[in-house]
C-alpha cells in the first residue's frame, strides 16, 4: 500500500518525538509499504527569520513570503530540516532520499493568487511522481520539503499540507496522514471529532470553530479525498506509533476526515 505522511510542528523540534515518528515510518516501509514523507518546518523558519530581524506574518494560515523569506525557507526546509529527517530514518535502519519539490520536476508550482498578495507563495500546478517511484523501487523513503519550482524558474514556498495532498493524489496513495501538534479537529464543544465529513467543514469555518493553520489542512484533506485518496486522517504526532496499524485496525486517535 502507498502512504503519504506529512510531518511538521513540534515533532521536528522534539528529538524524542522525531525519533518516534521516524521509527513508525520506517516500520511501515519494512512491512513492504511505499511511504513518502512530506514535511514543513514553519517553526524553524520563524526562528531563523527572527534572528534575521524579520517578523513572520500569516494570512489564513499561510506565510507572507517575500524574496528574502523564500530564500530562508529554501535554506531551512530544503536543508537542515530535510536532512535531519533523512538522518532520523537512517538511524532506524531505513534508507531515505531527501529532495525538494523542485528536484526532478516532481512538483511544479504557480504563484498563488490572493488578496492581499502573499509574495512567493505557490500552489502545485503539475506533478510527475516518476522519481518517487524510482526511490520506492530502490527500497528507500522519499523525504520531500515543501518547496517547488515554478514554470517561471522561481522557487515558491508551498504549504506543506497542500504539498502532502498533491503527493498523495499524484501517487494514488491509499492513505494520507497528517502528523500534527494537536489531538485532532475539535468541534464547538472543544472535544476532538473522531469523524469529520467534508460537508460539515463550512459550518465549522463560518463559526470560527476551525481557523488559522487548520484551514489549509482541511482544504488539503478535501483535495485529497476528491482526488481519489482513500483515507485521510489528522493524527497527533505523539500517536505516530499507530501508523502501521492505521489500515488494518481501528484507531481512535485523531480525526478521520471522510468525503460523505
Amino acid at each position: 500500500m502507498k502512504y503519504v505522511v506529512k510531518l511538521g510542528g513540534a515533532a521536528l523540534e522534539n528529538p524524542e518525538l522525531l525519533e518516534r515518528c521516524a521509527r513508525s515510518v520506517a516500520e511501515l516501509a519494512r512491512d513492504g509499504h511505499q511511504v513518502a514523507l512530506v514535511h514543513g518546518g514553519g517553526v524553524q523558519l520563524t526562528k531563523l527569520l527572527a534572528q534575521m530581524g524579520k517578523k513572520s506574518e500569516f494570512i489564513a494560515g499561510l506565510r507572507v513570503t517575500d524574496a528574502e523569506t523564500r530564500d530562508a525557507a529554501l535554506m531551512v526546509l530544503g536543508g537542515r530540516v530535510n536532512k535531519s529527517l533523512v538522518a532520523a530514518l537512517t538511524r532506524q535502519g531505513q534508507q531515505a532520499v531527501g529532495l525538494t519539490g523542485g528536484d526532478g520536476h516532481v512538483f511544479r508550482a504557480r504563484k498563488k493568487i490572493t488578496n492581499p498578495d502573499l509574495g512567493f507563495v505557490g500552489e502545485i500546478a503539475h506533478t510527475d511522481p516518476k522519481w518517487l517511484d524510482a526511490i520506492w523501487t530502490m527500497g528507500a523513503v522519499p523525504v520531500i520539503s515543501s518547496i517547488a519550482l515554478g514554470f517561471d524558474g522561481e522557487y515558491y514556498n508551498i504549504n506543506a499540507d497542500e504539498m502532502a495532498s498533491a503527493a498523495a493524489i499524484a501517487t494514488q496513495a491509499d492513505a494520507l496522514v497528517f502528523l500534527t501538534d494537536v489531538p485532532g479537529v475539535k468541534g464547538a464543544d472543544g472535544n476532538v471529532l473522531r469523524w469529520l465529513s467534508l460537508k460539515e467543514v463550512p459550518a465549522l469555518e463560518a463559526a470560527a470553530v476551525v481557523s488559522g493553520g487548520m484551514l489549509p489542512k482541511l482544504n488539503a484533506c478535501k483535495a485529497a479525498l476528491t482526488g481519489g485518496v482513500k483515507r485521510v486522517r489528522i493524527l497527533p504526532a505523539e500517536s505516530a506509533t499507530v501508523l502501521p496499524d492505521l489500515i488494518s485496525s481501528r484507531v481512535n486517535d485523531g480525526t478521520e476526515v471522510i468525503a460523505a
